[in-house]
């Protein structure tokens, strides 16, 4: 199989293999007018496999997304054909307009225009809390 090259773009390296698709859309690259490439399954020393997702144009990603679906991905800048910077991604300590509360009681829920943010709380466990009713997040 072949792909080609990126001139200037986006590569996201190092997805679990599974989390292609998942963060395709919490990314909305879907709605992208710009050649996106996603391989899946793809063979690599470190996690056994692999997905990558490719993007043909120099856009900004959030990485907070990225962090909270796959803390281990890698974010690669391409600038004229070279890697021009990679971006180790971890589990981002807060998330802004991300996620939404699901607690009914929730200041959120009934102010439309306060963000929506929550909290790392535990990070062995990938847990976040509201900021501002302590409801737990529900998982991807």
């Amino acid at each position: 199989m072949n792909v080609d090259s990126i001139r200037d773009g986006i590569v996201i390296d190092h997805i679990t293999a599974g989390n292609g698709m998942k963060l395709y859309k919490l990314l909305g690259l879907d709605g992208l007018d710009v050649p996106v490439a996603m391989i899946t399954k793809v063979n690599s020393r470190k996690l056994g496999k692999k997905d990558i997702i490719k993007i043909d144009a120099d856009i900004r990603v959030d990485t907070d997304v990225i962090g909270y679906a796959d803390p281990g991905a890698t974010v690669n800048i391409i600038r004229d054909g070279c890697l021009a910077e990679k971006q180790r991604i971890g589990l981002p300590p807060t998330l802004t307009n991300v996620l939404k509360c699901k607690n009914p009681r929730c200041i959120t829920s009934c102010e439309q225009e306060i963000d929506q943010v929550f909290r790392l709380t535990d990070p062995e466990k990938r847990e976040y809390r509201c900021l501002y009713c302590e409801a737990k997040a529900a998982n991807l």
